[in-house]
């Protein structure tokens, strides 16, 4: 069986707003392999980083990206924006179904 393609994988928006915060603030995704589609709205480079996710992106002004993220283990999970400290989120891992 071919490995799952990133295109194939449950996947959900985050976008980095022109006025400095993400959309949505909370992301609730299901426990398992997922993607992540990042929107840069904003004029300003911006990064996605998850200290416990051990996830980084960078994204240039008006740049869409994606990251994929396998986690097992419901929780919560901070996220930000490097370039603008100030700027969290919370990635919610919801038990599987």
């Amino acid at each position: 069986m071919a490995p799952a393609q990133a295109d194939e994988l449950p996947t959900f928006t985050l976008r980095f707003k022109p006025d400095g915060t993400f959309e949505p603030a909370t992301l609730e995704v299901p426990a398992g392999r997922f993607k992540i589609e990042l929107i840069n709205e904003s004029n300003e480079p911006v990064e996605f980083e998850s200290i416990p996710l051990r996830k980084e992106k960078v994204l240039g002004p008006g740049v869409k990206s994606f990251v994929v993220i396998t986690i097992s283990r419901p929780g919560e999970y901070p996220f930000f924006d490097d370039f603008h400290q100030s700027v969290k989120g919370t990635l919610v891992v919801k038990p599987k179904e």
